[in-house]
């Protein structure tokens, strides 16, 4: 069965073209066909960084409100600087809902972004602004409700047997929610195959499982009261404005300014769906505006899943780089396209299911969500986990406690590297910060060397 499903997934992984200005081939990957939704969310988009003929292949799944753009810098950093290896980011499905029209045309320079801003959102207080964004009837994406952590392990398979079916070795990773679903994919049963049995190591950025987030034994309250839920909304609403594709929209918009015009002043800081926690207390550029929103010091508390240690707002309006973020760095990867780093319709199912997996066992919890985490005990595979200020000591915490109730701590020392950048870092940053300033990158570095190598 397992030879034969390596067989159609290499029929299935196609090539396409090489993104003009970027170190990255884009690939299509067949995702599972047995999801919920209709089949023209199986295809799954990859970003590809370094060397075809690599050996090894490092398989990346972002974060919440994530994207494969999420690993657009260290993809390219990692694949230049470890010989040998390749990095695959992965979009999941749910980021085919997004229409990226108007911000490619900024990016290509045939919109403005305030004629982006206009089509996305400026018409939902303005409606004299035609034509604009469509966004789709949730109402017809009930099935999405259902795209939790089966359908993220059944679709990251999917790339891990593309990968070795072309003869490689997969390290798999992720960061966040990427990482917890890693730690997730190894323990999974697929029809009687563990997991980790396809890996050759375990790459966790500032995420994980294993009671790594506080969670227990304890039953999550009102998992019936959950889910039904879940049902009628089944997206992320991280602004909380009662529309949840505006998180994505406006990080998105935000980086697209702070690339194309940066000196100019601010296009989102006068609109007034934007909450004024974020707005910057005095005229701001367009990149002063984006790096006051997402800069640890001035963002709210509530938006630490989206902050950096960037700088701070000069008393111009512009912004002043410092610290570990560039603020060109976090446009980068925001505003990138193709594969941006946000995720418009991001379903909260996943944030569920992988609450219910912190404790890496058959719970109640975890048998009523159908998840299959019957080989954690068994993980004997090299691990790299990195922590920044967000859990307060919980990732490194989890990761500690997944080394002893496994067999990885019987592997030398080399092969089990914890890093704790909590007092330099904050979430984003090992995804976006400057090479000379990356924790992640001077540590994670050596320890793909020696995978590599053997």
């Amino acid at each position: 069965m397992r030879n034969r499903l390596l067989t159609a997934v290499t029929t299935l992984c196609t090539l396409a073209v090489i993104v003009p200005g970027a170190s990255a081939k884009e690939i299509t990957v067949k995702g599972w066909n047995k999801a919920p939704g209709p089949r023209s969310f199986d295809t799954l988009k990859v970003s590809t960084f370094g060397p075809a003929s690599a050996k090894t292949v490092l398989v990346l799944i972002p974060g919440t409100l994530g994207g494969r753009g999420n690993f657009a810098l260290v993809g390219k950093e990692l694949a230049a600087k470890v010989p040998g290896l390749q990095v695959w980011s992965m979009d999941r499905r749910s980021n085919k809902l997004e229409d990226t029209s108007a911000f490619e045309a900024v990016l290509k320079g045939t919109k403005t972004p305030k004629e982006a801003l206009d089509y996305y959102v400026g018409w939902l207080t303005d409606p004299t602004i035609t034509p604009h964004y469509q966004p789709p009837d949730v109402s017809t994406l009930s099935f999405a409700a259902d795209w939790g952590m089966e359908v993220q392990m059944e679709d990251a398979r999917r790339l891990v047997l593309a990968a070795k079916a072309k003869g490689k070795r997969v390290i798999l990773g992720g960061h966040s929610l990427g990482a917890s679903a890693t730690v997730a994919y190894a323990s999974w049963d697929f029809a009687g195959r563990p997991g980790y049995k396809d890996l050759d190591g375990l790459m966790l950025i500032d995420g994980g499982l294993k009671r790594s987030f506080g969670g227990d034994d304890t039953a999550i309250a009102d998992l019936d009261g959950k889910l039904a839920a879940i049902q009628k909304a089944p997206f992320s609403d991280l602004l909380q404005l009662g529309i949840p594709w505006t998180t994505g929209v406006l990080a998105e918009l935000g980086a697209v300014a702070a690339l194309k015009d940066p000196k100019s002043p601010s296009i989102a800081q006068a609109f007034p769906l934007l909450p004024a926690a974020l707005k910057a207390p005095g005229a701001a550029t367009n990149e002063g505006q984006f790096g006051y929103a997402f800069d640890a010091s001035t963002s709210p508390a509530a938006l630490s899943l989206i902050q950096v240690r960037a700088g701070a707002l000069g008393a111009d309006g512009n912004w002043v780089d410092g610290e570990v973020t560039p603020i060109q760095n976090l446009a980068q990867v925001f505003g990138r396209e193709p594969g941006n780093s946000v995720e418009w319709f991001f379903p909260t199912r996943l944030s569920l299911d992988t609450q219910a997996a912190s404790p890496l066992s058959m719970t109640a919890d975890a048998k009523k969500l159908g998840l299959r985490l019957k080989h954690g005990s068994a993980l004997n595979l090299p691990i790299y986990a990195i922590q920044t200020s967000l859990t307060k000591g919980g990732v490194l915490a989890g990761a500690k406690r997944l080394i002893a109730d496994s067999k990885i701590k019987r592997l030398p020392a080399k092969d089990r590297v914890l890093v704790n950048a909590e007092k330099t870092n904050s979430h984003l940053d090992p995804i976006t910060a400057a090479p000379k300033t990356s924790a992640f990158l001077k540590t994670s570095i050596p320890w793909l060397k020696r995978l590599v190598k053997r």
